[in-house]
């Protein structure tokens, strides 16, 4: 059993640094992961613009997976979140537009594409359908 329980927070060091996420090393021979999304609150970008290789950082273990051995780490989750401030008032969603279905020949179920990819190449042809 892993001596890392779920729910602690200890101190650890970032020992590489991938575009999904950190590797922490928590002691010599144990290392976890802290995803991109555990860094801090809110969108990260580049991981890199946080995060350097050497760093020590507080990580609380999210889960541990003993089949594998993983451990999946936040620095986030150490960090009170950040206080809510007024957002703004959201736009008026535009009005959605409702398709227009136009009926051809045959309107029965699906044709597959090989049926009707002569159809189209005919239309395609014909002067009336092409728009200007």
């Amino acid at each position: 059993m892993s001596k890392f329980e779920i729910g602690t927070v200890t101190k650890g060091k970032v020992t590489g640094i991938q575009p999904y996420g950190a590797f922490v090393a928590l002691d010599e021979e144990t290392q976890g992961l802290v995803h991109i999304s555990e860094v801090k609150h809110g969108f990260v970008k580049d991981i890199n613009e946080h995060l350097s290789v050497g760093d020590e950082v507080n990580v609380k273990v999210l889960s541990v997976d003993e089949a594998t051995g993983k451990i999946g780490l936040s620095i986030r989750a150490t960090e009170p979140a950040p206080e809510k401030t007024e957002a703004a008032p959201k736009k008026q969603a535009a009005k959605k537009r409702q398709a227009t279905v136009q009926h051809t020949e045959s309107t029965q179920g699906f044709n597959t594409l090989k049926e009707k990819l002569e159809e189209w190449i005919e239309q395609s042809k014909r002067e009336d359908l092409i728009k200007k």
